[in-house]
């Protein structure tokens, strides 16, 4: 009397079962589409990340600034590296090192690193995106294709100062 009855579930009706059809397809479509997005769709930024000891990074950093800087804002370097090479840039608690002077229509491969925690690279209004992490130097090429200052905004909470952390991408002609 307590048992349930043998068969205690009800079968499939034919609705039921067009639906079950359709989400399976559904999930196939979409998980066949992953790969295929990722080859064919060109949105992931086409970058190289490689180990590195934080404190070397900050000293090729502070080289790079050394050599390349024309002017501050606000007590930060203004770099303005020659077009076509190699830029820097370092985060950390809560400040983008230094503010880059780009060319337009120049290729530059971008270095980020990051010295004490995870930080997020978000370039506003590009909506360009990276991950900035200690012990690793992610290089992403860039070449601007406007004018203006841009905004490097941290997009990843990287503690009590994060909202302060906004650095600088100036292009020029």
């Amino acid at each position: 009397m307590l048992a349930p009855e043998r068969i205690w579930w009800k079968p499939l009706g034919r609705l039921e079962k067009s639906w079950l059809i359709i989400a399976f397809a559904w999930c196939i479509f979409l998980t066949a589409m992953m790969p295929l997005w990722f080859f064919l769709g060109r949105q992931n930024v086409p970058a190289t990340t490689y180990k590195t000891d934080p404190k070397i990074y900050q000293q090729t950093v502070m080289e790079f600034a050394e050599q390349y800087q024309v002017d501050t804002l606000n007590g930060v370097p203004v770099v303005e590296p020659p077009a076509g090479s190699d830029v820097y840039i370092l985060a950390r608690q809560w400040q983008w090192y230094p503010i880059l002077k780009l060319k337009k229509g120049e290729t530059y491969r971008l270095h980020l690193s990051s010295l004490d925690v995870q930080h997020g690279f978000s370039l506003q209004p590009v909506n360009l995106n990276l991950q900035v992490l200690p012990n690793y130097v992610y290089v992403a090429t860039l070449t601007p294709t406007q004018t203006g200052e841009f905004s490097i905004v941290c997009n990843e909470f990287c503690a009590i100062g994060h909202h302060l952390m906004v650095g600088k991408i100036i292009v020029t002609d």
